[in-house]
């Protein structure tokens, strides 16, 4: 069995304070159990100011976790915050790692490290990757190396992000060290039984036009229908835009992977140079695609009725993990705190969970016996609960 505690602190200038806030909120003199690990989500400016380092230091566990550019827990729900997810258990170990550079040979590196954290032999309960967000990257090759090294054991996490127009400070945190272009990655082996719950938007808000990819090369889709992208993009009038970095981010691309397993959403993230999309996960030929659109009250319904469904759910449940896609944090527009809110108000008074914005979500679609069908998703509210 897993104890969860959730600390957090808003001070960023004052390390001293900072630390000393987190402190508090832990039984650090006696209560923690054999095996303890952290897991943090914090705006950048932690990192910088010395508060992620010097938590670490005064921790007698290894933290990890990713920048977000605002957090929830069942006390409060606030941008610049950071929030320490503390899992402490006799029965259940964790082990963590941390990769080299995912520039360059991205497989390679994700599998060391987890072959480095990993126990000879033996199949995670769950894994918990953070990664840096790194467009010319697809987190789908993170997932499948993951899932294949594990022999498909089920996989949850994120891709970290800030609040900047260029994600410059899209950082992983691991051991109090920063790091721009790494994975960071947590083991759990025992009895954790996890469960997972992804919500993106309502069946009415995806249009019934649908595409069937034709031609593509890992997360770079080139024709759909036998037909240029370009072309694609011009018959709904979105060619102006599609030449824009990001100025699609709040339509979702849903795919259809023909397995029977539930509509996958990506994100288009800008055309290159020979006019084809760059996305942040694979397009893979053969699957159907299929365009819809956020708004912002179907943002809140959405990951409100699959909270109100996990809560529902819950037995013996020891804590709760969430991320949301940053698409759907600025969808909210003004109202940005209202899907952190809304998970203070559903999943705090039954247990305790850290909620955190994502660059990308990773999180299985379905799970049978020991193996996990694990996706990688933008535009998504994905919850995990051990």
């Amino acid at each position: 069995m897993i104890q969860t505690i959730v600390a957090y602190t808003k001070e960023i200038d004052d390390i001293e304070t900072a630390v000393q806030e987190i402190l508090a909120q832990l039984p650090m003199q006696g209560g923690l159990r054999q095996n303890t690990v952290g897991i943090l989500a914090c705006h950048y400016e932690f990192v910088y100011s010395g508060v992620v380092a010097a938590l670490q230091k005064a921790l007698p566990f290894d933290t990890l976790g990713a920048i977000s550019p605002s957090q929830a827990t069942p006390d409060v729900a606030e941008t610049l915050m950071l929030t320490l997810m503390v899992l402490t258990s006799d029965d259940v170990s964790f082990r963590t790692s941390c990769s080299d550079s995912l520039l360059g040979a991205p497989a390679e590196a994700v599998a060391a490290a987890y072959a480095k954290a990993a126990l000879p032999g033996q199949k995670p309960a769950l894994i918990l990757p953070f990664a840096a967000f790194l467009p010319q990257n697809s987190g789908d090759e993170y997932v499948a190396v993951l899932s294949k090294a594990s022999g498909g054991a089920p996989v949850f996490g994120t891709l970290a992000v800030d609040d900047t127009s260029t994600f410059e400070h899209s950082l992983t945190v691991y051991r109090g060290e920063h790091h721009r272009d790494k994975m960071a990655l947590l083991l759990m082996y025992g009895d954790v039984k996890p469960i997972f719950y992804i919500a993106t938007i309502s069946k009415d808000k995806i249009f019934d036009r649908a595409a069937l990819i034709t031609k593509s090369n890992g997360h770079i889709l080139e024709e759909v229908n036998g037909r240029p992208l370009a072309e694609f993009f011009e018959s709904f009038g979105l060619a102006q835009a599609s030449e824009t970095s990001y100025a699609l981010s709040s339509i979702p691309f849903m795919l259809d992977y023909g397995d029977d397993t539930p509509l996958v959403a990506k994100v288009f993230i800008a055309m290159n140079e020979e006019h084809h999309g760059i996305f942040a996960g694979h397009m893979p030929e053969g699957s159907t695609m299929y365009m819809g659109v956020f708004d912002h009250d179907d943002v809140l319904a959405t990951s409100g009725e699959a909270m109100r469904t996990a809560v529902q759910a819950l037995q013996n449940a020891s804590g709760a993990l969430v991320y949301s896609c940053v698409s759907r944090f600025m969808t909210l527009g003004t109202n940005d705190l209202a899907e952190l809110t809304l998970a203070k108000d559903i999943l705090g008074p039954k247990l305790p969970f850290m909620m955190a914005y994502s660059g990308g979500e990773i999180c299985p679609t379905l799970v049978r016996g020991e193996t996990a069908t694990n996706r990688f998703h933008n535009d998504s509210f994905v919850l995990c609960i051990f």
